[in-house]
């Protein structure tokens, strides 16, 4: 045998390759099944595993989803958060007392006064004399054509008050002059140079958008402005009440002032000795926010009107009350504050609009 595979020409030495060859070949056989057997029988524990596992969906494309969070909403360990909103519904006024002769009544009692909310008699829950609260106060020039001849002497009268009235490191106050479109020359300081110099910055010009520049004041300065605490917020509004350019209507700037809770003060540039038209708009709009209107008839008159400004905001009470039957509807809703003495005059804006949920 051997002979014969010699004389085909086949060495040992190749006889012996081929039993190698063959060896290999038998070795790649026997891993590649076990490969194949290892494939298989995971998949089959993964099967059975799936059968108790929560089903997810597959999307079409074939991306994996992260699986739903188990549903349980009766657990005792649930530690979801829960949003509780809260509408307060305590009102907060502040108001101003004189007898009949105009002077400042500051020693009332939280039982000389009932308050009365859209009609209602409401609780009371604070009642306390505000002297000393931090102001916010908005000065309000009318730098029309129309006031061209008074100007200057307004300006000294507006720089003497707030040198008066802005404590600093405590009080702050804001300059916004307008005519046709309001313009901040002074924002929110406690340094009553700058405000001296806002107030100088001011140029008349122009025509009069009155109701646009209280509405501005308000929405865009007073409201959006960082309060840490309790304060007054006042306007003082120098003009002849003539407007002629504004988008918003009175009653807008009216309700804007309320939603503010701006108190606001009117001093008019008319000094004709006769009340017109625009002086009678002033008189709307300080009585529905709480303040007062001066009409001074010469120049002087109109530091008078600012001492006076001064005054009252020294002299104030603030009243925190429960309605007897609040609603978070939007809705406007009266105000009034009646003094138990009947000589006495209690003055406070006319009502606020409750909060909507």
């Amino acid at each position: 045998m051997a002979r014969a595979i010699m004389n085909e020409g086949i060495t040992p030495i190749k006889i012996v390759l081929m039993k190698s060859r063959i060896f290999l070949l038998l070795v790649a056989f026997f891993m590649l099944a076990g490969s194949l057997i290892g494939q298989t029988a995971p998949a089959t524990s993964t099967a059975n595993v799936a059968q108790n596992a929560p089903k997810t969906n597959s999307p079409p494309d074939g991306k994996t989803q992260a699986p739903a969070p188990p549903q349980n909403p009766k657990s005792d360990s649930d530690d979801s958060v829960t949003t509780i909103v809260h509408v307060v519904n305590e009102v907060r006024v502040v108001f101003t007392v004189t007898d009949r002769h105009g002077h400042y009544i500051k020693d009332l009692k939280s039982n000389d006064f009932r308050v009365i909310d859209d009609n209602k008699p409401a609780e009371l829950r604070s009642f306390r004399s505000e002297t000393d609260l931090p102001l916010q106060v908005g000065l309000l020039v009318d730098a029309s054509n129309s006031v061209r001849d008074r100007f200057k002497f307004e300006q000294e009268a507006a720089i003497e008050f707030l040198n008066a009235i802005i404590r600093p490191r405590y009080d702050k106050a804001f300059v916004v002059g307008f005519d046709a479109t309001p313009e901040v020359t002074q924002d929110f300081t406690d340094d009553t140079g700058n405000l001296s110099a806002g107030v100088r910055m001011l140029r008349p010009g122009g025509g009069t958008a009155l109701y646009d520049a209280l509405y501005f004041a308000c929405r865009d300065k007073l409201m959006k402005h960082e309060q840490t605490g309790p304060v007054r917020r006042a306007i003082i509004l120098l003009t002849d009440g003539e407007d002629n350019l504004s988008h918003v209507t009175r009653e807008e700037a009216i309700e804007m002032a309320q939603r503010a809770e701006a108190i606001v003060y009117t001093i008019s540039t008319n000094i004709s000795g006769m009340k017109g038209k625009g002086d009678k708009v002033l008189e709307r709009i300080a009585e529905a926010t709480g303040g007062r209107a001066f009409f001074p008839f010469q120049m002087r008159d109109v530091s008078d009107a600012f001492l006076s400004i001064q005054e009252e905001l020294r002299s104030q009470y603030a009243v925190a009350y429960k309605p007897a039957d609040f609603a978070a509807n939007g809705r406007y809703r009266t105000i009034e504050i009646l003094a138990q003495d009947r000589n006495l005059k209690v003055r406070t804006r006319k009502g606020y609009y409750a909060p909507t949920q």
